[in-house]
């Protein structure tokens, strides 16, 4: 009756054209609230892509790259302190209208919520994280993934539940081996099926990091709460307690006047060895705080700082925290996930016959410890029993020396040729036999042979990489004329065009990252170590990992002056919970879940996923509705983009069954 009211004040001539008008608004309000997303609605337009349908990568089959439709900004996570059980002692994200706040008084997450939020002028599609109803659940359902009520992780006798890591805190397996001689038990002895699909808790009191380059000095204690090593290593400098703080000073045990002093001293003593042009990669060994590689980032130097998960308790955990470049490894039976022949300098450690494996040839190996400077019987037969060894893996002394404090260090060189190897009077250790076909190191025994530097026809295969950064964008095969035909130069460059520019015009510009807080990024499928190079003007570093069974890219990423490992996605990485603030995935998914359960991937990545930080994935249209189910039932934002890229932010959010520890 209204209407007809106000129709009859209208002359007949304009009575057909406001009915015309109410109808089409009528019909348009409908199709915006019934819509998935604005890109249903033929009227709306989006930003156009500069990018071409040719710049796909040459080691995963992508499509080209869409239009990319940019996602709300969610700035910084909080850095107020929570407790073990994912409660916020000041709350953490506000509730807004997009991330309804999980409902606290649950001990499993409600299932993930469907709805999308309006489009903006840009052509935004937004996501949210779980909320209270079934809609989540049943979009899982229809993408065949059953997501389940997660659970805190049960751990071993003795083993924190915080710094979880299934694959080195297995308690049943170490328990059964027969032999710890050669430090079987801090090798990976990952859970047999049915994989771990369970959450870490957070430790009492975390907080989100202190930002780089402040981190390098200085980081919160709650996050990781080990005091052990202030005590163990005081007189070393190593860390200090300070309040809220652990400090590092920047001592180590050989360099208790500071670790800027010792890497200056070694560039006096070692001229050639030209920190952060002809050297860009550095393996230490046995790392203690990785306070060396900390400060040799100041010289455009990136460090691999390894160490076993052991009694110096925590010390890869804290490298990580500061933002520095670590992973959990050993050497004991077997090999590091390194390529042969891959670091320019390695620093300390043993044995030596892996670290032949994986150093340069014309690589330094730097030494310091007190056979070099004491003159104690001990000391004197360790020294006596290095010197026999290098002579018999051709290793040629540099240069020996001591600094102001009387600390000794000396430098080995690797050699160049293979010339050395076949005049030895004695052929021990003996020479490995030529390798056809694939040779990675992934859960491979140690050789008890002298690898041999493979050298190509061309006789290309030894030459040193030129100066950095210049090498970040030049392709060498140092492997073999088989990888020089696998891995073309053309498929290289295509492949760096491809991700600098999905980088810069996508990543930078249409995701709801924000970049200054990112420091530890992890790509998962690095394929060439595109993605990392595109970054390397942030202060950021990358893990690029390779997957086992992929093809060995890993030694090119090396040469590229980046670093790397190989790894099988289906079991858990040897890093510490929450120590990646961006975990990257591209085209990796679908053929990962043949062998384990997309559950169990998602698991973890948000063990490795700080809170409040980001997790990035580009596939099909398919492969990415059946992931935002799952992380929407972890309680993460989320957001498609244009169907190729799904970003989610991990919140503070963990099951309320969590417990500490179990002894």
């Amino acid at each position: 009756m209204a209407i007809s009211s106000a129709l009859s004040f209208l002359s007949d001539r304009k009575r057909p054209i406001v009915v015309s008008v109410f109808l089409f608004l009528l019909l348009s309000s409908l199709f915006l609230l019934l819509s998935p997303a604005p890109a249903a609605l033929p009227f709306f337009s989006f930003p156009s892509s500069h990018l071409s349908s040719s710049s796909s990568s040459p080691i995963a089959a992508t499509p080209p790259p869409l239009t990319p439709v940019s996602v709300p900004a969610n700035a910084s996570s909080p850095e107020t302190p929570v407790d073990a059980s994912g409660g916020s002692n000041a709350g953490a994200t506000a509730p807004t209208r997009d991330a309804p706040q999980p409902d606290r008084s649950r001990s499993t997450p409600p299932a993930a919520v469907g709805v999308r939020g309006s489009a903006g002028t840009n052509g935004t599609s937004r996501g949210v994280s779980a909320g209270g109803d079934g809609a989540g659940a049943a979009a899982a359902a229809a993408a065949g993934v059953a997501v389940p009520s997660w659970e805190v992780c049960e751990v071993g006798k003795g083993v924190v539940a915080a710094d979880y890591i299934p694959c080195l805190d297995n308690v049943k397996a170490v328990k059964a081996l027969k032999s710890l001689r050669h430090m079987e038990h801090r090798e990976r002895h990952c859970p047999t099926a049915p994989r771990p699909r369970c959450l870490v808790p957070l430790p009492t009191g975390y907080r989100s990091p202190l930002p780089w380059p402040r981190s390098r000095d200085m980081i919160w204690y709650n996050n990781v709460p080990h005091p052990k090593l202030v005590e163990y290593k005081k007189d070393q400098n190593w860390v200090r307690k300070s309040g809220n703080y652990f400090v590092f000073p920047g001592g180590g045990t050989q360099f208790k006047a500071g670790v800027t002093k010792y890497i200056r001293f070694i560039q006096q003593i070692m001229p050639n060895i030209e920190w952060g042009t002809h050297t860009r990669t550095v393996l230490d060994v046995g790392c203690g705080v990785a306070s060396f590689g900390g400060y040799l980032l100041d010289r455009n130097v990136i460090t691999m700082s390894v160490a076993p998960k052991d009694e110096h308790e925590a010390q890869i955990q804290f490298a990580l925290e500061r933002g520095i470049p670590a992973l959990l490894a050993v050497i004991g039976t077997q090999k590091l996930p390194f390529p042969d022949n891959s670091f320019d300098v390695i620093h300390c450690g043993k044995p030596l016959l892996e670290l032949n494996r994986v150093l340069r040839p014309g690589g330094y190996y730097i030494w310091s410890a007190t056979p070099v400077y004491r003159r104690g019987k001990r000391d004197e037969d360790d020294w006596n029993a290095m010197v026999t060894l290098t002579k018999s893996i051709c290793w040629r002394t540099v240069v020996k020396s001591k600094d102001v404090n009387r600390i000794g260090v000396v430098i080995y060189q690797k050699p160049t040729s293979n010339s050395c190897y076949f005049e030895r009077k004695q052929n021990e250790p003996p020479l490995c036999p030529s390798r056809e076909g694939s040779h990675s190191p992934w859960y491979a025994p140690l050789d008890s042979c002298l690898l041999l530097p493979a050298v190509s026809s061309s006789g290309e295969g030894n030459s040193w990489p030129i100066s950095w950064p210049e090498r970040l964008n030049i392709k060498y095969s140092n492997i073999s004329d088989n990888a020089s035909t696998q891995f073309s130069q053309e498929k290289f460059d295509s492949d760096t065009k491809h991700w600098k520019d999905l980088v810069s015009e996508v990543y930078f510009n249409e995701f709801a990252v924000n970049w200054s807080t990112v420091r530890n990024v992890m790509d998962m499928n690095a394929g060439f170590g595109g993605f990392a190079a595109s970054l390397i003007h942030k202060p950021l570093w990358v893990m690029n990992v390779v997957p086992f069974d992929h093809p060995e890219a890993l030694p090119i990423i090396f040469n590229r002056g980046l670093i790397g490992v190989y790894h099988d996605w289906c079991e858990s990485f040897n890093t510490y919970p929450r120590t990646y603030d961006l975990v990257h995935m591209s085209y990796l998914l679908q053929g990962l879940t043949n062998r384990c359960d997309i559950i169990e991937v998602a698991a973890e990545i948000d063990r490795i996923l700080r809170p409040g930080k980001w997790f990035v994935l580009q596939d099909t249209e398919q492969v990415i509705r059946k992931m935002d189910p799952v992380l929407r039932s972890l309680h993460y934002r989320t957001a498609i983009v244009k169907q190729q890229f799904l970003v989610a932010t991990k919140g503070f959010w963990r099951p309320y069954s969590a417990g500490s520890e179990s002894r």
